[in-house]
């Protein structure tokens, strides 16, 4: 009776395990290709929680700071883009009158945003007692104080550690040298805000802002309607409707990345492991030659190739997971500002894409191995 058709539980207990066993040691036979294999299946893991969990975490982090500004509202111009940094100041800075006269609103906060180019850093220009106000508490110094000159910036905690900046400290933005003179608690929309006058001056947008941030007097779908009424054609949103669109899964901007992604990852554990059990299988020619006179089946010999290949997928499976978190906590330390959101589906989703990007990968050399002649494999040098 063959060993991998046993009939007992007492024999397929013990079976099970010798065969485990053997597939142990055969993978540690072959120390170089079996630990190139569970790095391809951990390098897809790792891309694809990574990339997920930076995507959805730098929008959820965003969506958090523009909540805490302290508005219930957000203007933008016609067909302007949920990305704030990619909106350009068109809006005459002068609406914020006529929006003030609403008896609705209760405080409106002019902004004009600015990418510098160098950094990728976003910038606010704020009219900062206005700004200020929208929020009960206002910002939050750690230390320093407000801009005095057109010449000063206040910075977040997150940025100031990142990048080792203290009050007094210079730095440049949008070309132009400032002084630092607060640094404040992080989550009000930008990390650098500098006076608007400045702003303007410095991007060539005379008068004209990007948005304008609205705190309503109470009621913030009356106060939607009548901003729809004096602005028609204008962005306006309400802070609730804003958070919702900020979310990963539904901007449709971000699946074909976040797909690409995915199927790159895939991709790479597939050749990875086909290459590999393929190599194998024509090394273990004579072996599968010899099972073959025993006895074993063409489905026990496409079971073990299996089985050798989701062992080599569990290990890159775990290290992988072990190395995704490694990362996660790494950059937690070095990098404050980069937000990483791992979910629990994504975990899930992770492993399963891992398991069948591998057996994919083993199916071929498993297929030759079940068809190999046992007469010529067992002549087969």
């Amino acid at each position: 009776m063959s060993i991998w058709r046993p009939h007992t539980l007492q024999e397929t207990t013990y079976t099970g395990f010798a065969v485990w066993q053997l597939l142990w040691n055969d993978l540690k036979a072959r120390p170089l290709r079996t630990a190139a294999a569970v790095l391809g299946v951990a390098i897809e893991v790792l891309l694809i929680l990574l990339i997920v969990g930076m995507t959805t975490g730098v929008i959820t982090e965003w969506a958090k700071r523009v909540e805490g500004v302290g508005a219930d509202i957000l203007i933008q111009p016609p067909n302007s883009s949920i990305f704030l940094g990619l909106t350009s100041p068109v809006l005459q800075e002068s609406l914020a009158q006529q929006i003030s006269s609403l008896k609705s609103v209760d405080e409106v906060a002019p902004v004009l945003v600015a990418a510098d180019t160098r950094t990728l850093d976003l910038i606010y220009g704020i009219d900062y007692l206005h700004f200020n106000a929208l929020s009960a508490n206002g910002f939050k110094y750690l230390w320093g104080r407000p801009f005095e000159g057109p010449d000063e910036v206040i910075i977040d905690d997150l940025k100031a550690t990142t990048k080792h900046l203290s009050v007094g400290d210079k730095i440049f933005l949008l070309g132009h040298e400032f002084t630092i003179c607060g640094v404040v608690y992080h989550g009000r929309g930008a990390r650098y805000y500098i006076p608007l006058r400045t702003a303007q001056d410095l991007v060539g947008a005379e008068n004209r802002v990007s948005m304008f941030y609205i705190r309503s007097a109470g009621d913030t779908d009356v106060t939607r309607e009548q901003l729809a009424e004096l602005l028609p054609g204008y962005r306006i949103l309400s802070m609730a409707e804003y958070l919702s669109l900020m979310n990963s899964s539904k901007l449709p901007e971000l699946k074909p990345f976040i797909r690409s992604m995915v199927v790159v990852g895939v991709a790479i554990s597939f050749l990875v492991v086909l290459l590999t059990m393929y190599t194998i299988v024509m090394e273990k020619t004579r072996e599968i030659g010899i099972l073959k006179a025993l006895g074993a089946s063409r489905i026990s010999i496409l079971k073990l190739i299996v089985q050798e290949t989701l062992l080599m997928a569990a290990m890159g499976t775990v290290f992988g997971l072990v190395c995704t978190f490694l990362v996660k906590a790494i950059l937690r330390i070095t990098t404050p500002t980069l937000t990483i959101m791992i979910s629990q589906d994504w975990v899930f989703k992770a492993i399963g894409l891992a398991l069948v990007g591998a057996i994919a990968g083993a199916l071929y050399p498993a297929y030759r191995a079940a068809l190999i002649d046992p007469v010529d494999a067992l002549a087969y040098e």
